[in-house]
């Protein structure tokens, strides 16, 4: 079969993958070290929701085989995905699960998170929106669907080692460079995601950055007048 290589993968697509797996990895390591990087764990939060937020947004005006048009996983193929009749460029239906789940769950944990608290110094940065007793239970929520994250990216990297070392397909190269080697019957190169649409999703991000920040809260009221308060 005569194979071409063409760009699959574009820039803002391999850097929000990339920088996602970075962001997760501090997550985790900030939450399980504790103490004074709790601080840095919230932070770390903030940023995988403007990840999320870039993504999400790219799925709709990103190019080709960014957007969640081209690689949602139809019942239909899927069976033919199991079967052996799929073809296609990008991710393959089951990919395209895995994608969708990642991003399910992570997007549920960084919502968790701006309202968590952990009863000793910690809350996240939108506490102030919810009861006391609905910080604790979705806290809770939090800490179990860490177990769930840490499931979804072991079956991720078990799926890139199979396809590595059983069916010869590297998937870790596209994402780096950008082009993968396709049969010249299905060249079609990705094409769309210019930089107006990077605009937009860029300019989305920001806006869950700034909200999850805090952006929307009302300020806190001002100190009392000097003199007002008792020195003891």
């Amino acid at each position: 079969m005569t194979t071409t290589p063409i760009r699959i993968w574009d820039l803002p697509t391999r850097l929000g993958h990339w920088l996602l797996a970075i962001l997760v990895t501090a997550a985790f390591v900030t939450a399980e070290i504790g103490g004074n990087l709790m601080e840095w764990h919230g932070r770390v939060g903030i940023a995988i929701c403007g990840v999320l937020a870039f993504r999400v947004t790219w799925g709709f005006v990103g190019s080709t085989y960014a957007r969640f048009a081209q690689f949602m996983p139809l019942p239909m193929s899927v069976l033919r995905y199991m079967r052996g009749h799929w073809q296609g460029i990008g991710h393959n239906p089951l990919g395209a699960l895995s994608v969708l789940a990642l991003l399910g769950v992570l997007a549920f944990q960084g919502a968790t998170g701006l309202v968590s608290n952990d009863d000793i110094a910690f809350e996240g940065p939108l506490y102030a929106l919810v009861a006391k007793d609905t910080s604790d239970w979705l806290s809770g929520l939090h800490r179990q669907n860490y177990w769930l994250i840490l499931g979804l990216v072991g079956l991720h990297l078990s799926a890139i080692a199979y396809y590595t070392h059983i069916r010869r397909e590297t998937l870790l190269r596209p994402m780096i460079t950008g082009f993968k080697e396709v049969s010249q019957a299905h060249a079609r190169p990705a094409s769309g995601g210019g930089p107006v649409a990077f605009f937009v999703a860029l300019t989305v991000a920001v806006g869950v950055v700034w909200a999850a920040a805090g952006g929307l809260l009302p300020p806190p009221p001002p100190p009392p007048p000097a003199g007002t308060v008792p020195a003891w």
